[in-house]
């Protein structure tokens, strides 16, 4: 599926993407680490929700091959390797490689256009580690810089790419051409379904409970009983809330207010049968 770039991002980080992507987990949760505590030094308020709230903060695993369960990397990698023997003169940018992995379900490919514009990247540079590097990984362009990185350097800029995605991401998909994009994935449930009874099998929407990296994995929400959910899938319950935002849903169904759902007429109401017991 996705075909080693010589001239992109072996020449950038001296690796190919098979070997930036197949890691040992205890590699990613040093680089998990790392990019913590740089977050924590370039964001006030992250370095606030990093003190306060030290035990709702998680690891988010990485999805393009980061610290994940051992399944989980057998499967993409396994995926990658298949994918890259057969279709090996398919030359796949690296978005839609990207959001064809599994459990990346949720993501849209965000267009080049935007991703160029300066003003819509305004302000990511500080938060995201060796930014200039992972924009090239993202827009597959040759950098021009001939540093020669370390392995760890190496996984950062893997790590970093995927991150500054995720951070245009969320602001691609409150866009005109973002929200239509996702509309094309809510038409066809991509994101999953309300487990209520009553809500009878209603689409979900993805949103993040915090606008901070790091800080909550995505949830479903659905229009219909208007609660959240942890998505079905183990994969897609790893990625990063804070990709998709608290924004997201209740600006795509005014948008598109055709699209919500009346509430659910039945209640379920929850009866205890007891039998009282005399001595």
């Amino acid at each position: 599926m996705y075909k080693e770039r010589s001239v992109g991002s072996e020449a950038r980080t001296g690796a190919s993407k098979s070997d930036l992507t197949l890691r040992d987990p205890l590699d990613r949760k040093r680089i998990n680490d790392a990019l913590d505590k740089h977050l924590e030094r370039s964001s006030p308020s992250t370095s606030k929700a990093g003190a306060n709230g030290s035990k709702d903060r998680i690891s988010i695993p990485s999805t393009s091959g980061g610290k994940m369960n051992a399944d989980h990397k057998d499967v993409r990698s396994g995926s990658l390797s298949k994918n890259k023997c057969s279709d090996d003169g398919d030359d796949t940018s690296w978005i839609s490689w990207f959001c064809s992995l599994r459990g990346n379900e949720f993501f849209c490919e965000v267009d080049d256009e935007y991703i160029q514009d300066d003003f819509n990247l305004c302000g990511l540079s500080s938060q995201v580690p060796y930014y200039d590097y992972a924009l090239d990984l993202i827009l597959d362009v040759e950098s021009s810089h001939g540093d020669i990185f370390t392995e760890e350097q190496n996984e950062l800029v893997e790590s970093a790419a995927e991150m500054l995605y995720g951070l245009i991401h969320v602001r691609y998909i409150l866009t005109s051409k973002g929200m239509s994009a996702m509309l094309d994935k809510y038409k066809t449930s991509d994101f999953g379904r309300c487990p209520r009874v009553y809500c009878c099998g209603q689409a979900c929407l993805p949103v993040g409970q915090s606008d901070i990296p790091r800080s909550s994995t995505v949830k479903i929400y659905c229009p219909k009983c208007e609660d959240i959910y942890y998505p079905r899938s183990k994969y897609q319950g790893n990625i990063d809330g804070a990709y998709f935002g608290t924004t997201f849903p209740h600006l795509f169904l005014m948008t598109y207010g055709n699209l919500k759902p009346q509430k659910a007429s039945q209640s379920y109401d929850v009866v205890r049968f007891t039998e009282r017991i005399e001595n």
